[in-house]
């Protein structure tokens, strides 16, 4: 299961591993946030050595704002707490995986 988590949770999550770190900024009223929700879920249970979290714009306003999201699904890939990729908008399952794949 995918941790939805909070500006507190935030920095304990993304410095409490070595593995890549996907955070999908999404909204629930997003209609391409729900079409990508799926395909996150399949990417966690066959990737097992990337943690994937996923952060409520509407509930984190000051996140998406230090992290310059200004629109959604954004997905941002960290390495040891460090923001090292970004992809903006829905993308098929094969893009994401190349995302994973070139940021691991």
């Amino acid at each position: 299961m995918i941790n939805d988590v909070s500006h507190v949770e935030f920095a304990e999550e993304l410095s409490s591993t070595e593995d890549l770190v996907l955070v999908d900024f999404w909204a629930p009223w997003c209609g391409p946030c729900k079409m990508l929700a799926p395909l996150f879920e399949e990417l966690d249970k066959e990737n097992d050595d990337v943690k994937f979290l996923k952060v409520n714009v509407d509930n984190n306003p000051q996140l998406a704002s230090r992290y310059r999201v200004g629109s959604i699904p954004t997905l941002l890939a960290f390495r040891n707490g460090d923001l090292v990729d970004q992809i903006i908008g829905f993308r098929p399952k094969s893009d994401l995986e190349g995302f994973i794949t070139r940021n691991r």
